[in-house]
């Protein structure tokens, strides 16, 4: 479960920072804040430098499940959909990524392989990372390992409490006494 580095809309960086970033198609280049938050000026120009931000098509995938992890994608405008394949090839939906949202950051630094497919539902901006960029810029700016490590920890909260809420809502629900 904690290879799935994706965060639900309302578990983004800070409360209240979706509406404070503006709506333009830069706007996740002017604000990259809005990933790592506290970071120095110095900092966040040294991220900006390391990414590329494009304009991607309805129905791109992004990676697909069991593809190396090369590096990482965040959602800039736009959807994604998260999903898993079984074996037999049924496809299950995991959930929506939305704005703002980073995907495959934990298989990156594992230096592993996606264990979900993230395909476009939309037209999107999506900003992309290399993994080997990635590892320098953090091994450069060691404050934003800090923010990594709250990113992933988030996520694996949000993990917990999905496994916890699908074993609990299976269990057996006590049975209304027969009338006599």
């Amino acid at each position: 479960m904690t290879a799935i580095t994706v965060f639900q809309p309302m578990m983004l960086y800070s409360e209240g920072m979706e509406s404070a970033v503006p709506r333009g198609p830069l706007s996740y280049v002017e604000r990259p804040e809005r990933l790592f938050s506290e970071l120095s000026p110095d900092t966040l120009q040294a991220f900006n430098a390391i990414k590329s931000v494009s304009s991607c098509a309805r129905g791109t995938v992004l990676f697909h499940e069991g593809q190396p992890a090369r590096g990482i994608f965040i959602l800039c405008e736009g959807r994604a959909r998260l999903c898993v394949c079984s074996e037999s090839g049924k496809r299950m939906i995991l959930r929506v990524a939305g704005p703002g949202e980073i995907l495959g950051l934990s298989a990156v630094l594992a230096g592993s392989h996606h264990e979900i497919t993230a395909e476009l539902l939309e037209n999107a901006q999506v900003a992309v990372i290399k993994r080997k960029d990635l590892l320098q810029f953090l091994h450069e700016h060691r404050e934003a390992c800090l923010q990594v490590v709250n990113l992933l920890s988030q996520d694996l909260h949000v993990a917990y409490d999905r496994v916890r809420s699908l074993g609990l809502a299976r269990t057996r629900r006590p049975r209304a006494p027969r009338p006599q």
